[in-house]
């Protein structure tokens, strides 16, 4: 079978299983109907009055603009945070000590609520784009620092000892074998870090009036308009949901090709 058929249908399975996603947005759906219906529009509108509103922002071309600068602060911190956490996470896999020294720091950085960092960033930074990309980074380090590192640390040795043993170098055992284990454990880890760090993005723009999403988030509270607050959630998670499936997932299927064996479909074991 050639390379492009099996890419086709590799992209047309990843296409079919969309119908999974939108049976689960459904079933949230009729939930927000049930609630609104419960407690009117007022506290809750209609998941079609949500959709109206967000026609009407999408009319203006403002909206385009305040949403691509929210995911490209949020992109920009997360990439950041993948670079400088996988490369961290796989020295520590490869040294105890140094992942003995570094859980604590982890920790530390867990326990610290991203408000907190905003509020620090503000005084050190200003309420510029600096201060929202810098607190997405550093939301989203410590998980993607665990998933390399412990995905390096559960990796089989034994293959690394067949490696070495037929004289293979260490730059092509990190490459071929160690990182191609270690990416089951970082991928569930980069998907985390990318909606943290559009949570932690939007919510820095609404302390620090830094513009996008945010700080629309904060007029529609400011106006009591819950519509449109919804509206622009819709938004952003529409923009999370188009970075995931669009680039993510589909790097993921690129890196991860022998899980097709574990398919239905695929080669029986």
């Amino acid at each position: 079978m050639s390379l492009i058929a099996v890419r086709a249908g590799r992209t047309g399975r990843f296409l079919w299983s969309a119908w999974a996603g939108l049976a689960g947005l459904s079933v949230f759906a009729a939930a927000w109907q049930l609630g609104h219906e419960a407690y009117g529009s007022f506290i809750l509108p209609s998941p079609a009055e949500t959709l109206s509103t967000m026609a009407l922002l999408l009319a203006d071309t403002q909206t385009w603009w305040l949403v691509g600068a929210t995911a490209g602060r949020a992109l920009m911190g997360f990439g950041a945070a993948a670079t400088i956490g996988t490369l961290a996470g796989v020295l520590a896999g490869y040294h105890p000590a140094v992942m003995r020294l570094a859980r604590p720091q982890i920790t530390l950085m867990l326990g610290v609520p991203p408000i907190a960092w905003i509020v620090l960033l503000m005084i050190w930074f200003g309420n510029g784009a600096g201060t929202v990309t810098a607190t997405a980074a550093i939301a989203c380090l410590p998980i993607v620092f665990v998933g390399a590192a412990e995905g390096i640390a559960g990796r089989d040795r034994g293959l690394d000892d067949m490696a070495r043993a037929a004289g293979i170098d260490p730059v092509t055992r990190l490459i071929r074998i160690a990182l191609r284990q270690m990416l089951h454990a970082l991928f569930p880890a980069l998907v985390m870090a990318l909606g943290t760090a559009f949570k932690a993005a939007i919510m820095a723009e609404l302390l620090a009036n830094a513009g996008g999403v945010g700080e629309e988030l904060a007029v529609a509270r400011a106006n009591l308009d819950v519509a449109a607050a919804l509206a622009w959630i819709l938004l952003s998670v529409t923009a999370l949901i188009s970075v995931e499936y669009g680039i993510l997932q589909p790097l993921r299927a690129e890196f991860e090709t022998w899980r097709e064996a574990a398919r239905p479909w695929g080669v029986k074991r």
